[in-house]
């Protein structure tokens, strides 16, 4: 029923935005309207939108029952749920679980919400969602009522900005899962997944230690989150440089665009033996960042990417002293927004 007039509308058209008001639907004029009065205001604040995922983005999460023996050391050093805002690691009874922050995500927070309007969005469930907005913004000072789960999506499985109220042009994406965001790659911002929990290693198939195990974690002022915060501050800075009078024609999407062609920007590369599979996403990935690909080695090559450093193409790199790297290489530089030192990837001939 329409609020305004009263009306019985037609249950198919429109949109629910039930994460704002159980029940709440909004036809696709109104979400013109409010997206195109919400821009404006949210511009002549310098701001823009930033959509962040959970899991394996601001933090990581695990069944009790999941903990390895080699974990069990972490229910000694939980953090008390009174004042969550000192703390870091949780245990959440009531759910059988233990969630443990992301370094660096408390200052990340503070420092983002003076650029931009942020929402939550995870695949976990309406309770998990609010459950971790609590433990990441104890004062509702970040979300508010803007946390949106998978119950709230309009396709299974998959992630849109159909119900976030913000015109896509000035919506920047931080999640791990890139398929989850196949109608809005060019809004994502790809992160490096966060594994402290030995279960979160095994559900992605890593057959290694976590950083639980290991007793270590992410570095608080180097790991993703701290090198992502500069990125966002570059495309932001970047989008408001300008005149100010041309801002609601301007795309964030060209920015993010930009500032990735500029990681590799130089780079010449060619690709020896690489499982074809791969090929295709590592090629064009490196071109997103601005590296120009060859399929054959010249004077020009900067860079010979590959895994085995007995091909003819990595003789003639280190014949010629050009760099001879893994394509972790190129990964790294893709997570990380930033041309990486070389000689940690380089490829060694085998004994």
């Amino acid at each position: 029923m329409c609020i305004r007039c009263g009306q019985q509308l037609d249950g198919k058209s429109g949109v629910t935005f039930g994460y704002i008001h159980k029940g709440l639907r909004l036809h696709d004029e109104e979400i013109s309207r409010l997206r195109n009065t919400d821009m404006k205001s949210l511009l002549c604040r310098k701001k823009l939108y930033l959509v962040l995922d959970l899991d394996h983005t601001l933090l990581n999460s695990t069944l009790l029952a999941h903990l390895s023996s080699e974990e069990s050391h972490l229910l000694h050093q939980i953090d008390s749920l009174r004042d969550v805002s000192k703390g870091s690691l949780f245990k959440l009874e009531h759910m059988h679980m233990m969630t443990k922050l992301r370094p660096f995500v408390r200052s990340f927070l503070k420092e983002a919400t003076e650029m931009f309007e942020m929402y939550i969005y995870t695949m976990g469930d309406r309770p998990y969602a609010l459950e971790m907005a609590k433990l990441l913004d104890p004062q509702g000072e970040y979300f508010n009522a803007k946390v949106i789960s998978r119950d709230d999506g309009t396709q299974k499985h998959q992630k849109g900005l159909d119900v976030v109220l913000g015109q896509e042009s000035a919506v920047l994406i931080l999640d791990d899962t890139e398929h989850a965001w196949l109608k809005h790659k060019d809004n994502l911002i790809l992160m490096e997944r966060y594994h402290f929990f030995a279960s979160s290693c095994r559900q992605f198939g890593f057959n290694c230690k976590s950083l639980a195990e290991l007793r270590n974690d992410e570095d608080e002022t180097d790991g993703a989150l701290a090198k992502i915060l500069k990125v966002l501050k570059q495309v932001h800075c970047t989008f408001f440089d300008k005149h100010e009078d041309d801002l609601v024609n301007r795309d964030v999407r060209q920015v993010l665009s930009s500032v990735r062609s500029e990681v590799l920007s130089g780079c010449v590369i060619v690709f020896s033996r690489i499982f074809h599979g791969a090929l295709p996403s590592l090629r064009k990935m490196a071109e997103q960042m601005g590296a120009t690909c060859l399929a054959e080695v010249d004077p020009s090559v900067t860079h010979v990417v590959g895994t085995d450093a007995g091909t003819e193409k990595s003789w003639w790199a280190v014949k010629e002293k050009k760099f001879l790297v893994h394509p972790r290489w190129i990964e790294a530089a893709n997570y990380f927004w930033e041309k990486q030192p070389e000689e940690n990837f380089i490829i060694k001939k085998k004994q």
